[in-house]
């Protein structure tokens, strides 16, 4: 049976990568895509997402506009030194194409028709699954599980000293998704910093004719990569944080977890750094945290879908 995943995202590469990928992978079906702020504006990711949909003959799935800014800053701020000025690294979306969007309310209509067999998958601010949960209380009980990209364990944040950037962009609502879902799995940067794409892996794709996304994949890997290379010395390729996310849904196995209910500060120095109770005596929890990855594992799996194999 296949995965039925809502993907809450802000493409930027790594979004786009895991768009992809669900778009590739036939373990996987695709209900619908709810776009935000964060890497880029609102309007740009959706229109980022819609580009990717098209390119793949996939008008029929979904694009439903999300929050344009978190809840409690006053502004936001973008990468385009990371994921370049549309958020595709060098590629330009047409700049005329259409493309329909489902109001808000559209996300509570496929909670309804899938119940039980619907997996929500967030890799970016959580802006959007918050205000979700906020509106569609019920229906949120009905959905399986809940996959959240963000935070950082017992190693460093990449937004601050502290903060992994999905967390510190709006912590106040990753504080409530963390609070209010259930079956909760988190893949935080303990596991997608070493989710390393390399250019390899990039040309081996990029020749494959069956995938419609190759002609994208060394452009965008390059954009990334630079600045990998400035901002972590040495990194033999660009993490994928996001597109991990996709992966742990479909193959759980690829990561190891410890199992704590994780918190977000919210203000001060340490705004945005997520955090368990790891005292021995202290409680296990129900959130499922990724902590090590089996990277063999990550880049097979990779391999396999995005080679069409």
């Amino acid at each position: 049976m296949t995965k039925k995943i809502l993907l809450f995202c802000d493409p930027g590469i790594d979004d786009s990568l895991a768009i992809m990928y669900c778009i590739l992978d036939p373990e996987i079906e695709l209900v619908g895509l709810v776009t935000s702020y964060g890497n880029v504006t609102k309007d740009q990711a959706t229109a980022n997402a819609a580009y990717l949909l098209q390119l793949a003959g996939r008008n029929d799935i979904p694009i439903i506009p999300g929050a344009s800014m978190p809840v409690q800053e006053e502004g936001t701020v973008f990468y385009p030194e990371i994921h370049g000025q549309n958020g595709i690294g060098p590629i330009q979306p047409p700049s005329n194409f259409h493309y329909h969007i489902y109001p808000f309310d559209s996300i509570r209509t496929i909670m309804e028709n899938y119940k039980n067999e619907l997996i929500i998958v967030d890799t970016g601010r959580s802006t959007s699954l918050a205000t979700a949960f906020t509106l569609f209380a019920e229906q949120m009980k009905m959905v399986h599980s809940f996959y959240v990209m963000g935070g950082a364990f017992f190693v460093p944040g990449n937004a601050t000293a502290l903060a992994e950037a999905n967390f510190y962009g709006d912590p106040s609502s990753s504080n409530f998704v963390l609070k209010y879902a259930h079956n909760l799995v988190i893949t935080p940067l303990n596991v997608t910093r070493s989710a390393v794409l390399t250019q390899e892996m990039v040309n081996e794709i990029s020749r494959n004719s069956q995938n419609v996304y190759a002609f994208m994949m060394d452009p965008i890997f390059k954009y990334y990569y630079e600045f990998y290379k400035k901002s972590v010395p040495g990194i033999p390729g660009a993490p994928i944080h996001d597109l991990l996310t996709i992966m742990v849904v479909v193959n759980p196995a690829i990561v190891d977890y410890i199992q704590y209910d994780a918190k977000v500060i919210e203000e001060s120095d340490a705004k945005g750094m997520s955090y368990i109770d790891y005292r021995p005596t202290s409680k296990k929890g129900n959130t499922k945290i990724a902590v090590n990855l089996h990277y063999d594992a990550f880049q097979e799996q990779f391999r396999i879908v995005m080679l069409q194999q």
